[in-house]
């Protein structure tokens, strides 16, 4: 073995046993936790959560294909347009797959954007990543259901 090989092969071990390290049942609760902590930080329009709970690499793919990226996001919860009065999760499950997750569920929204109410159910999927402790929000896609 030559020392790239060598040295690929202890990084990856390592990523491994800490992937493994962690409980499955507390990741699965922490990406529920944060899940919910980003929903209010919508209703709120608390762009200082999302920063911290998104990663930098941030897409959003909406219900009309539309894709964003974190600063895009960040501006539009910042400038409070849309105004959520509900930005709600339920029916979620979660699927590990060592430092990365997916979740899926139903996103109830209701609110407005300038003078257009709106309200409705999206089912979502969220991708997430193990970086730095902690659990960031890659990628995330929503679909509207039908009434």
């Amino acid at each position: 073995m030559n020392f790239q090989t060598t040295l690929t092969t202890v990084l990856a071990v390592a990523a491994s046993a800490t992937a493994q390290a962690r409980d499955p049942a507390q990741d699965e609760r922490d990406l529920l936790k944060v899940e919910a902590a980003i929903c209010r930080a919508f209703e709120a329009g608390d762009a200082d959560t999302l920063r911290k709970s998104l990663d930098k690499q941030f897409t959003l793919t909406d219900s009309k294909g539309t894709v964003t990226n974190l600063d895009q996001n960040l501006a539009e919860v910042s400038k409070r347009d849309p105004v959520y009065e509900v930005f709600k999760n339920h029916h979620q499950k979660v699927v590990l797959y060592g430092d990365a997750a997916v979740v899926t569920g139903i996103t109830t929204l209701k609110g407005h954007s300038g003078k257009v109410q709106f309200a409705g159910d999206y089912q979502f999927t969220d991708t997430w990543v193990y970086r730095e402790g902690q659990w960031k929000l890659a990628a995330s896609h929503a679909t509207r259901l039908a009434k």
